[in-house]
């Protein structure tokens, strides 16, 4: 079969079905916004596409999120036109429509199947959404949310079959999206994903971190309060204190992924270190170590040297580092929240604190740091919940290829005019 992948961060989460299917002898391509020239990926042939244009000054600021898409689908859909014109016709289209870019692409290949990576709806009334807000700020943020949506409003008559990772992420879409959603997560592999004893994990400054030190972890692809950085931060003096021996050390983009900037703008690590100064003493911040972002195999054996591990998150998408902490062996203190219960589902495997909680997050780490046995049961049951579950060789990848060629033998959908 001749499948198109669809990504503006290709590979995204198909970074293991789109060189899988090439493996067994699909032609397989991807079209992308993240390359000037074409690539390949494993083998995959990635085809740039140039975001053309601009946005227009002034405007309704609700619309600048799907005029953004809109521009990501046109551009897109004239790379798409290129290729029908040299020839290329996809069976599949498999695309993560979140940015907008699947938008046109059935009207350019209306015989192709189309297959979705769902990954939320914005539901105003689903756990994701929920805050205390005052009435005028209800009704405007429910508001909001219905022109958010438009994006998918657009695609659902486009999708031929969907794939969804989570219960709570598929929750959020409604019944006539859910009919034709398949769950399955995108899979962790526990072959790379494992503990190491001996490991050795290098600071910037040059010190080697082992499993003998005393090491407590932190991470989140961007440090903001969706990812309770907020709450980190607010415990990390109590916690140096609490643990005068430990190294803490945190990955993450000093940048937002979701929600808004902090007051003044700048990074929230900036702000939220400029909150706590005061409680800090001389030196604490010596034994805080702020990495960034950091090579994928230098994160395995960030989680395998890690005496504590933290997770935090408001109730969203949980993240594929949690998963890969439980395959290393970590012991987590983690929220407890609807998505991280779905993946952890027994308090043997992890620590599950009340969110937000600063003085539970300090008690939590300090007494598992404390308690050897425990660490290690811990871990394991982690484990072995990984493996038996979300082994990504064994369960989810056969389950993915069987989920295309279900889509493979759809009628496909007509586009709406």
């Amino acid at each position: 079969m001749n499948i198109l992948f669809i990504h503006q961060n290709y590979p995204g989460q198909f970074r293991h079905l789109a060189p899988a299917l090439l493996q067994r002898g699909d032609d397989v391509r991807a079209l992308s916004c993240r390359f000037d020239k074409p690539v390949e990926i494993d083998g995959v042939k990635v085809h740039p596409y140039r975001i053309r244009g601009g946005l227009p000054e002034g405007g309704h600021p609700w619309a600048r999120e799907f005029e953004t898409r809109l521009l990501r689908a046109q551009s897109c859909a004239q790379e798409a036109l290129r290729l029908r014109q040299a020839g290329y016709v996809p069976d599949l289209i498999i695309g993560h429509y979140g940015w907008g870019e699947t938008q046109f692409l059935k009207h350019i290949w209306p015989e192709a199947r189309m297959g979705l990576y769902c990954e939320l709806h914005y539901d105003p009334d689903h756990e994701s959404n929920r805050a205390e807000r005052s009435e005028t700020e209800e009704l405007s943020f429910r508001l909001k949310m219905r022109v958010r949506n438009v994006n998918g409003l657009l695609h659902q008559d486009l999708m031929d079959a969907g794939l969804c990772p989570t219960r709570f992420q598929l929750s959020s879409y409604p019944p006539e999206w859910r009919e034709r959603i398949t769950l399955q997560h995108d899979g962790i592999d526990t072959g790379l994903s494992r503990p190491d004893p001996d490991v050795r994990f290098s600071l910037p400054s040059g010190r080697a971190l082992t499993r003998a030190d005393e090491v407590i972890t932190y991470v989140s692809r961007s440090l903001e309060p969706m990812r309770g950085f907020d709450v980190f931060m607010e415990a990390l003096p109590d916690l140096l204190r609490a643990r005068p021996n430990a190294e803490i050390v945190v990955v993450g983009r000093e940048d937002v992924s979701y929600g808004a900037h902090p007051p003044g703008g700048g990074s929230w690590k900036t702000y939220l270190l400029g909150k706590i100064a005061s409680r800090l003493a001389p030196g604490d911040l010596d034994r805080v170590h702020f990495l960034g972002n950091i090579p994928h195999d230098q994160f395995r054996a960030f989680l395998q040297v890690s005496r504590v591990h933290i997770y935090l998150t408001r109730p969203f998408v949980v993240s594929w580092g949690l998963m890969e902490a439980m395959a290393t062996g970590c012991a987590i203190v983690a929220s407890d929240v609807t998505p991280v219960r779905e993946v952890i589902p027994s308090g043997e495997m992890a620590e599950l604190i009340k969110f937000p909680d600063p003085n539970a997050l300090v008690e939590a780490v300090s007494e598992l740091a404390e308690n050897e046995t425990r660490r290690h049961a811990m871990g394991q049951a982690a484990r072995a919940h990984i493996v038996d579950h979300y082994d990504l060789k064994s369960i989810c990848l056969p389950a993915q290829i069987a989920w295309v060629d279900g889509l493979a033998a759809l009628p496909p959908r007509a586009p709406g005019p």
